[in-house]
């Protein structure tokens, strides 16, 4: 992973992350402070509230954000979006009322919408070779696990010197780093967009994905991922303080015990995905978090919790981790970002399905039994995501190109001689077996 982050571009677009991150794991600390500030004991509402509409802008503006990135340059984009993230940080600690609270998180997570699908589908134009990009995604997921673990230390160390609302000047100054760091790149600009309207382009992605066999059985896998994190995430609080009458440092070693098992699959993936294909380690990575869930009913104790978070984490990180091979081979590099955004739309309304499911199930029908209605969402996305995406798949198809138009950006990266067009096999003709096609879908 030495190698890649010997890349100056990605080097710094990856402390980008590693810094903002930190900065929202701040917040989402200082959050839950100040929903208990305004709420008193309705605060557990009050922040259920704003992660729903969290994951409400997520699916509803990435595809909108996505189609008008690419009219803009990429610098000034992420920029400016850090920006905005910042000055909404600037100013929760100072709301008086609820519906403030609310307004400004749609804001955030407007910001961040926009933000995250761009910053995807720009690293792989950053690291063309697949091997390199690999190792990125793996130092990515890294990223997140860490930050799970480092912001709740580090906010805890905070509190001890300063008031919560300066956790807020925490999450400012790591978006400013993070806008600073971006500025000191040149990002390749975006490729030219497909013809038409904003409303085209916005759809263009979620068209690409619904149409593309292996993103269907992604969306599938998405689906067995949010079943089985949504279980960990809204239930371990009360798996450990209610069933095991512990405490909040119990429940920060559970949740770590989870970060832990994304860790090491994160660590050990780039060599595992030069050996094998995406299809079988993401598919044995869902098949894992079923048994899991099914075992959570006979866990009484913390140690075996922790064990059984450490195998969820390690099923967890084999499917998301790969998943941005996927989308850069499912699309040329015009058509990358919309790809990307239909994935955040559509992963975070698999997650808007769970959390809810997760909570109200573990209030009304107990914790075991919810542990086996997660354990069959999860076996049901498995199942259909091994249905769904092709055990055998072409990676190039033979195309011509009379039916395009002189100026295609196609054309300009390709030239007028036919060949075979590499990655976008299924993405442009969804019927399988692939057949010999004129290429007026791209």
């Amino acid at each position: 992973m030495r190698a890649v982050l010997a890349n100056r571009t990605y080097r710094h677009l990856f402390a980008a992350q590693v810094i903002a991150l930190v900065g929202t794991g701040l917040a989402t600390v200082a959050l839950g402070l100040l929903a208990w500030r305004i709420a008193g004991e309705n605060a557990g509402a009050v922040l259920g509230t704003a992660l729903a509409i969290k994951m409400v802008a997520y699916v509803g503006l990435s595809p909108v954000a996505a189609a008008v990135a690419v009219r803009v340059p990429r610098r000034a984009w992420l920029v400016g979006l850090d920006l905005i993230r910042a000055a909404v940080a600037l100013a929760l600690p100072f709301v008086t009322e609820v519906w403030q609270v609310y307004a400004l998180i749609f804001l955030l997570q407007a910001a961040s919408a926009g933000f995250t699908p761009t910053f995807q589908a720009t690293i792989p134009d950053i690291l063309p070779d697949e091997r390199d990009y690999t190792r990125a995604l793996s130092l990515s997921r890294l990223a997140y696990d860490l930050e799970s673990l480092v912001s709740p230390m580090l906010a805890a160390a905070l509190l001890t010197l300063v008031s919560f609302p300066a956790l807020f000047g925490g999450t400012v100054i790591g978006f400013l780093l993070s806008a600073a760091l971006v500025m000191t790149v040149r990002l390749p600009a975006p490729q030219a967009p497909a013809a038409g309207g904003v409303w085209i382009r916005t759809t263009a992605g979620l068209r690409r994905y619904l149409a593309t066999p292996r993103l269907r059985g992604l969306l599938a896998l998405n689906l067995a991922v949010a079943a089985a994190g949504a279980m960990v995430i809204v239930n371990t609080v009360v798996i450990v303080k209610g069933s095991f009458g512990l405490g909040e440092p119990q429940v920060a070693l559970a949740l770590a015990a989870f970060g832990a098992g994304s860790m090491a699959a994160a660590l050990m993936l780039p060599r595992l995905l030069d050996r094998i294909p995406d299809r079988p380690a993401m598919l044995a990575g869902a098949a894992l978090l079923v048994p899991t869930l099914l075992a959570g009913p006979m866990v009484g104790a913390l140690p075996a919790l922790m064990a059984l978070w450490l195998v969820t984490g390690f099923g967890y990180a084999l499917v998301q981790t790969p998943t941005g091979r996927l989308l850069r081979r499912s699309a040329p590099a015009e058509e990358r970002p919309t790809l990307f955004a239909a994935q955040f739309a559509l992963s975070h309304a698999c997650w808007l399905i769970a959390y809810p499911l997760a909570g109200r199930a573990g209030a009304a029908i107990g914790l075991p039994a919810t542990f086996l209605v997660m354990a069959a969402l999860a076996a049901a996305g498995t199942l259909l995501a091994w249905r769904l995406w092709p055990a055998t798949e072409e990676t190039a198809l033979p195309h011509a190109h009379a039916d395009l138009p002189p100026d295609h950006p196609h054309l300009r990266e390709h030239g007028t001689k036919d060949h075979r067009h590499p990655a976008v096999v299924d993405a442009l003709h969804p019927a399988w077996p692939p057949r010999r096609a004129t290429h007026a879908g791209i």
